[in-house]
């Protein structure tokens, strides 16, 4: 993107990363089967009747350092069918991994986050795990988890789940980024929220306009660089933007795409694709000036231009990414592959390319 500024800003409580990722789903068995087959994760733990849980079943699965939690309501009754009866499948938590859930809880309260659950301690016979919930946009949430040396699955009321067969990991290892989409005129509100409430620092913007549609973005992370969430809106224009059919189609602010890391891009699109993920299309013009926009890079740009996977340079470095189409049955949240090389930015000379991928997308919706 277009402003990497240098910062000693550091969080105003430690966190370890990414604890977990939840979604709500309709049918978290299904969702299961779907990561587990076209995207290379294992399932490890599981939480349901059997376990004692009497409102909701939850699949935790895992690859590399990368953990998601799917949950679906046992009823049609409560928050969890409320939040997928209005958004669809969607994220609902970023949880953090902190030293200490209430003294993070406190000191976001204290400038100003929004409360949803007090400090709270769970526990079994694999020991203790204390967690406190605030909100953020929409109806997505922050999850501060406090582990303690626990040794369970994952939470006191989940099992481990023996694997049962031989399950193929994709090379996928971390969360790079979590890109998070608020309503037009929201930008600085939130970037603000983050800012103060959690101590985090904006480290890159970017205007973005095609012939139809655009955006504006802010990035904001933690001390550590380790917890970073573009924050994009939509610029006005005549047509509607991915962030303006996201909003509409989520029916609020929310989590637009989740990036996972590779330390071989080509290598994981290629299984990605013979797994049956869809990826967008770049049309075959954009990789003739490529090279000459890259400068000398490890990769042959032959396997870039057969696998779609787009490239940039910044001040450190370049990397490469690509998109998957929305994979919801609403053109709601996808997901990007990146590499990086260095690189410290976003793709900023790809979102331009990303934007008018995905306009040809929304025109065959009908939705542009």
């Amino acid at each position: 993107m277009a402003d990497d500024r240098e910062t000693t800003q550091h969080s105003f409580v430690s966190l370890n990363g990414l604890d977990h990722i939840e979604f709500y789903v309709g049918n978290a068995v299904q969702a299961a089967y779907f990561y587990e087959s076209s995207f290379g994760f294992t399932p490890t733990a599981y939480s349901g009747l059997e376990t004692g849980t009497t409102d909701r079943v939850s699949f935790v699965l895992s690859q590399h350092n990368i953990r998601l939690v799917l949950t679906s309501a046992l009823t049609y009754r409560g928050a969890i069918a409320d939040h997928v009866h209005r958004h669809g499948d969607g994220v609902r938590d970023l949880a953090f991994e902190v030293e200490s859930a209430e003294y993070a809880f406190q000191q976001a309260i204290k400038r100003g986050g929004l409360p949803i659950l007090e400090p709270t301690t769970l526990e079994d016979s694999h020991g203790q795990v204390k967690k406190a919930t605030i909100a953020t946009c929409g109806d997505t949430v922050h999850t501060f988890i406090e582990r303690q040396g626990y040794k369970g699955a994952f939470l006191p009321g989940f099992r481990s789940i023996p694997s049962a067969r031989h399950f193929t990991r994709l090379g996928l290892t971390q969360v790079d980024h979590v890109a998070i989409a608020v309503e037009e005129g929201e930008l600085d509100r939130w970037v603000q929220y983050y800012s103060e409430v959690l101590g985090f620092h904006s480290s890159h913007e970017e205007d973005v306009e095609t012939g139809y549609t655009g955006m504006n973005s802010k990035v904001v992370e933690d001390g550590s660089g380790r917890i970073r969430f573009p924050i994009v809106a939509p610029a006005i224009r005549r047509h509607k933007s991915q962030i303006n059919e996201f909003l509409s189609y989520y029916g609020s602010a929310g989590v637009q795409h989740i990036a996972l890391s590779s330390p071989d891009i080509a290598a994981a699109v290629r299984a990605l694709k013979g797994l049956g993920v869809r990826f967008l299309a770049t049309p075959s013009t954009y990789y003739e000036s490529l090279r000459g926009r890259l400068g000398k890079i490890e990769e042959d740009v032959k396997d870039l231009r057969d696998l779609n996977i787009l490239a940039d340079r910044d001040n450190w470095g370049y990397l490469m990414q690509i998109f998957t189409e929305p994979v919801e049955g609403r053109p709601t949240l996808f997901w990007e592959i990146i590499q990086r090389r260095g690189a410290r930015g976003f793709g900023s000379g790809n979102i331009r390319a990303l934007f008018e991928a995905v306009e040809r997308a929304q025109a065959l919706r009908g939705t542009l």
